[in-house]
Order: C-alpha cells, then sequence, then structure tokens
C-alpha cells in the first residue's frame, strides 16, 4: 500500500524559489518528481534518519525534510532547499 505526499505550504513555496532561481530548472523538477515517487513507496527507507519518524533526503540538485505518519500512510514534506 502506498503513502500519500503531502506538501507543508512553507515547502511549497520554498520549492518554488529554488525553481525560480535554478539554472537547470528541468533538474529540479525532476528531482521533486523522483522525491514523490520514492516516498509513496516507502518513505522510511529513503533519507537518513533525523529522529522519530523525520527524515532527511537527498536528490540532486535538492534536499528535503519529511515527517512520515506510518499510521495513517502520509508522508509530510516539511522543507525543501538546493542540496549544494
Amino acid at each position: 500500500m502506498n503513502y500519500s505526499v503531502e506538501w507543508t505550504d512553507e515547502a511549497e513555496k520554498q520549492l518554488a524559489d529554488v525553481w525560480t532561481h535554478a539554472p537547470d530548472k528541468d533538474a529540479v523538477t525532476a528531482a521533486a518528481n523522483r522525491f514523490e515517487f520514492l516516498l509513496r513507496r516507502d518513505p522510511l527507507a529513503q533519507g537518513e534518519s533525523r529522529g522519530g519518524n523525520d527524515r532527511l533526503m537527498f536528490e540532486e540538485p535538492l534536499s528535503v525534510y519529511y515527517r512520515v505518519d506510518p499510521v495513517n500512510r502520509t508522508v509530510w514534506v516539511i522543507s525543501v532547499g538546493r542540496s549544494s
């Protein structure tokens, strides 16, 4: 069973800002799509643990900080930034 992926308003704003200023917008779009794909499938197997159900994941040129709610099978993307 897949997870649903929800982006906080702040994470969406951060992603839009990174995309707007990116020299390679296609790479940002591809990374965001890859995050969605991987987080829907198995979010606890991705990235690095940050305590509890919080995790940090990198997919060039982005990084995302997210929280997994295994009971409700939901992933909350909390923040987005450039990975380098």
